[in-house]
């Protein structure tokens, strides 16, 4: 049985090696292991995932059983877009897929940003059973970003959107 809670800073070196895991599993197919070791060691350094941690207007969420970390959630206000909040992170551990840790972090994080009116998240174009997770959440495609990843990456995803309760 997993629990939805708040990240600590002890949680951070297993959710980097989950995250590793995740990324491997979800994109070596589509961009091969060698683009996305280059991924996961700019975007999930322990300086990075702190940094997370920190932020004050943004949630860190993982699934925890009281001995592993089988999923985690990040989200944040997004400082371009006004009463948007941006989903960063929702990857369960692959071993773990499809028994409702995905769906648990993410309801507890919707619940998160009360002063947020939309959800907002780029996903990869392939990755069809994340879509198929969002779209069955209440997320609608609005558009396309040719360049997702660090810098000119020219990896692209798909943006979507869900209002949030209550607005």
């Amino acid at each position: 049985m997993y629990f939805v809670r708040t990240a600590g800073e002890r949680d951070l070196e297993k959710v980097r090696v989950l995250l590793a895991e995740s990324f491997h599993a979800t994109y070596d197919e589509l961009h091969g292991t060698t683009k996305v070791d280059d991924l996961i060691a700019h975007l999930f350094t322990p300086a990075a995932l702190k940094a997370r941690l920190v932020r004050r207007d943004a949630e860190f969420l993982v699934a925890d059983n009281g001995r592993n970390i089988g999923g985690v959630g990040y989200a944040a206000m997004s400082h371009a877009l006004t009463k948007t909040v941006m989903l960063h992170l929702l990857y369960v551990s692959p071993s773990l897929q499809r028994q409702g840790i995905g769906r648990d972090v993410f309801a507890e994080l919707e619940t998160c940003f009360p002063d947020a009116e939309i959800m907002r998240l780029e996903v990869e174009p392939q990755n069809a059973a994340a879509i198929a997770f969002y779209r069955a959440h209440g997320f609608t495609e609005v558009g396309r970003n040719e360049n997702s990843g660090p810098g000119q990456s020219g990896i692209p995803s798909l943006i979507f959107e869900k209002p949030l309760e209550g607005h």
